[in-house]
């Protein structure tokens, strides 16, 4: 099961959401609150982190740090939530009342982006990683919405099913669940049992989406370079994912897969033409599937 901490990785993506925002004329996705969320000290202490090679064995200059975000941090983070959120919407507009899981939501500033009071939020990550995010909103004194239910999960101690039923978690009612981000340090099998809990909480029509690396057997150049950055920084991708393997998981757990874009779609739909020269990595998929029927627990 996930167990997804305050990471390095985690930070470097919000940063990376407040940057684009803040910085790009082509904005593939705008998360206008990151940079609040984040406050100028650890918005600069990222930039610096970053600056240094991660290790402080270098100093790069501004045009060099910036062909380094452009190359590496932004295209997977961004193209994502974009992926994520427009299905959000259509989900929700399709569907009136719904709930919306937001699984290792981390820095996600989702529930205060909304102005959509049919959306019942769930923030679900590990107690560590939430208790640093309430204290940041108590700092900044934003309102938390009625509609906005924060659940802590040890997944090592704890089922998200069970703590999710707790916090007022509706079965019956069609349900968005998005996991952002973690599939590239989770063996094939945990994250199916991750899925697996999804299931146990969907009534039909409910949705997942997520993003996933394809297992391409010789790493392409900068995919090898993402990795080692990320190993660099304490945390070890795993080997990816077959498109047959994730499809045979889905259908065997009662989801069909409504949408699926390999890395060149990926990158026609969201990176065609920048100027900047940003480009989708070359081994990330996205998929959303729907929850059609029950699945088979042996």
């Amino acid at each position: 099961m996930v167990n997804e901490r305050e990471s390095v990785t985690a930070k470097i993506c919000a940063y990376v959401r407040a940057w684009h925002s803040n910085r790009s004329r082509e904005k593939i996705f705008d998360d206008y609150l990151a940079y609040d969320f984040m406050g100028k000290e650890e918005y600069d202490s990222i930039y610096e982190l970053i600056s240094s090679g991660l290790d402080g064995s270098e100093q790069l200059s501004r045009e060099e740090t910036e062909l380094m975000i452009n190359e590496y941090f932004a295209p997977i983070p961004l193209s994502r939530i974009h992926f994520n959120e427009v299905r959000l919407a259509d989900f929700a507009a399709e569907n009136g009342k719904i709930q919306y899981v937001i699984c290792g939501a981390g820095s996600d500033t989702f529930s205060f982006r909304n102005t959509n009071d049919d959306i019942e939020v769930f923030e679900i990550d590990h107690p560590d990683t939430q208790r640093y995010k309430l204290e940041k909103i108590r700092e900044l004194e934003w309102n938390i919405r009625g509609n906005v239910h924060f659940v802590p999960v040890d997944f090592e101690k704890e089922r998200m099913c069970d703590k999710l039923l707790a916090a007022g978690f509706d079965p019956t009612k069609k349900t968005f669940f998005s996991i952002l981000g973690v599939s590239y340090y989770l063996t094939l099998d945990v994250f199916t049992d991750t899925l697996r809990q999804m299931a146990e909480l969907s009534s039909l029509g409910s949705r997942v989406v997520f993003d996933y690396p394809i297992k391409t057997g010789d790493f392409p150049q900068r995919v090898a370079r993402l990795a080692s950055i990320t190993e660099q920084l304490g945390e070890v991708m795993r080997g990816g994912f077959d498109y047959n393997e994730v499809s045979r998981a889905l259908y065997s757990l009662g989801f069909q897969i409504d949408t699926y874009m390999p890395p060149e779609k990926v990158q026609r739909e969201y990176f065609s033409g920048r100027a900047d020269g940003m480009r989708a990595f070359e081994n990330v998929s996205l998929i959303s599937a729907s929850y059609t029927a029950g699945y088979d627990y042996e």
